[in-house]
């Protein structure tokens, strides 16, 4: 059984998340936005952990996968891709015209670009 596959990754992994989160905003000064950062991903992670026999929580908590719901998961993998590309892109053209170097989204773009050159390439020599 992979880890992927049981009910508790999900959740356990939000709140995991949210003590990095807490932890971070701790050191840097702001331990009542990281209290509540924390509060945000224990309640998204019950919410999967008790979310029942809806298909849709089943589907992203990994214990309810087929074949459909993964096609489903690559769509919204793609889509979610796109609209983060899409705004680093925005967001570089906005900080260079302001005059700025716009150096963190050239950064995240070029990984991104990497990233997707590399899948392409990997994916076509499997296949």
């Amino acid at each position: 059984m992979q880890i992927s596959k049981s009910k508790w990754f999900l959740p356990l992994f939000a709140v995991s998340l949210g003590l990095a989160m807490l932890a971070a905003m701790w050191i840097g000064g702001d331990p009542s936005t990281g209290l509540f950062s924390l509060g945000v991903m224990v309640t998204f992670g019950a919410l999967i952990l008790l979310g029942g026999r809806s298909e849709t929580i089943r589907g992203l908590r990994g214990d309810g996968r087929d074949e459909r719901f993964r096609q489903i998961d690559v769509a919204a993998t793609a889509m979610a891709g796109l609209v983060v590309i899409t705004a680093i892109i925005v967001a570089f053209l906005v900080e260079v015209a302001r005059g700025h170097d716009g150096s963190p989204y050239a950064w995240l773009g070029a990984i991104g670009g990497l990233a997707y050159l590399v899948a392409i390439a990997v994916l076509r020599l499997r296949g």
